[in-house]
């Protein structure tokens, strides 16, 4: 595959026309002469540029979907050929990581980053992954691509520890763990070969925007997710007790394990909702439509579910056939065999416990699963 830069140039696009526009108002942020570009601008200017689903709100292992590549966007400064960045959280976790030391440790960390990568090809039908790096310097930024490698277990090597962190190798790559911020790092080395794109950071940026807003020539801006009016934040798990989260053992995602119907031996396998708290409804009474009313619930892979809010006090979000849900979270995301009960535990796992719903209008929902804390965040 071409790099993203020399895709740019070939289509003669915005890419590094936006980068460097934007590097160019460093002074606004910055005395430095190295190009200030915040991580989330580099992400958003290269899903517009490239035509990207931009997955940076569901916090997966990528942050954008090229074509069915998985993408991890990086932007850092970098006086030397290399940096050491984070590549994954693991705060949900860090409970039981504490637990493990030295190689037992190496060993888990790469056991769960990579099932949060595979969660995300999962997820969003990935077929290949990489990074795309913008590294800046004094006065310039390098551009260049590199592996997004899963962490080789069975390769692990050169482990050492002290009282901050955990260092070890795969054969592949360095990486390192803090133990405070359950937090792991991976050092990126920039090739000689890297794109090089001239920064000329403006002197007087203030003068530019005075001069660019005179003219009056723009749209406001308007929010393009509003709380309770075009999207809601479900939780997967139970909301009787927030100081002890659990996964209901016979509701929600476990509900086909309830007590059977008078006219059943068992629930079906395929029997599951997900949960909507009352103060969903009480907070946003017209955000979903009315009970029993059916309406389509697309996944983040495209395929369209037909859609509809059951049972007593609205309280589920079900689907029809109720298995298509279920295959395509217990089955397909969570990868729980048939008879297996979802906990909390392989939710924090796979770094998420909840799902956004957006609301595009009466008829058209979507759902993306959100990380691990998101309901609560929600909330507050």
């Amino acid at each position: 595959m071409k790099s993203f830069a020399e895709i740019d140039i070939e289509n003669d696009g915005n890419y590094l026309k936006l980068l460097s526009a934007v590097s160019k108002i460093s002074g606004l942020f910055s005395e430095s002469a190295v190009p200030f570009i915040n991580y989330r601008v580099a992400e958003n200017i290269f899903c517009r540029s490239f035509n990207a689903n931009n997955l940076s709100r569901s916090d997966t292992a990528y942050d954008a979907d090229f074509n069915s590549i998985g993408i991890g966007l990086k932007t850092f400064i970098s006086k030397t050929n290399n940096s050491t960045e984070k590549v994954a959280e693991f705060n949900s976790l860090s409970r039981d990581l504490k637990n493990y030391k030295g190689k037992e440790l190496a060993l888990k960390l790469g056991e769960y980053r990579n099932e949060r990568i595979s969660l995300a090809n999962r997820v969003y039908k990935i077929n290949s992954s990489l990074y795309h790096i913008v590294a800046r310097r004094e006065k310039e930024l390098l551009l260049f691509e590199t592996d997004y490698n899963k962490i080789n277990i069975g390769n692990i090597n050169s482990v050492k520890s002290n009282k901050a962190s955990l260092q070890f190798e795969d054969g592949y790559n360095f990486y390192s763990f803090n133990y405070s911020k359950s937090t792991l790092f991976r050092k990126f080395i920039i090739p000689d070969n890297a794109f090089r794109l001239p920064i000329d950071i403006i002197e007087d940026p203030y003068s530019l925007l005075l001069d660019l807003f005179s003219r009056n020539q723009y749209k406001s801006a308007k929010d393009k997710l509003v709380k309770g009016v075009n999207y809601v934040v479900l939780p997967l798990f139970s909301t009787r007790n927030l100081n002890n989260i659990e996964v209901g053992k016979s509701s929600g995602l476990n509900a086909w394990n309830a007590k059977p119907r008078p006219s059943q031996e068992r629930r079906p396998y395929g029997e599951m909702y997900i949960p909507i708290p009352r103060e969903i409804h009480n907070n946003f009474p017209f955000f979903f439509p009315q009970k029993h009313k059916s309406f389509n619930l697309e996944i983040p892979t495209g395929e369209v579910f037909s859609a509809k809010v059951c049972q007593q006090n609205s309280k589920a979000l079900m689907t029809n056939p109720n298995s298509a849900l279920e295959k395509w979270l217990l089955r397909d995301i969570l990868q729980l065999k048939e008879g297996k009960l979802a906990t909390i535990e392989k939710l924090n796992t796979l770094g998420f416990d909840s799902v956004i719903i957006i609301k595009e209008d009466n008829e058209n929902f979507k759902i993306d699963i959100m990380k691990t804390g998101s309901y609560h965040n929600f909330r507050v």
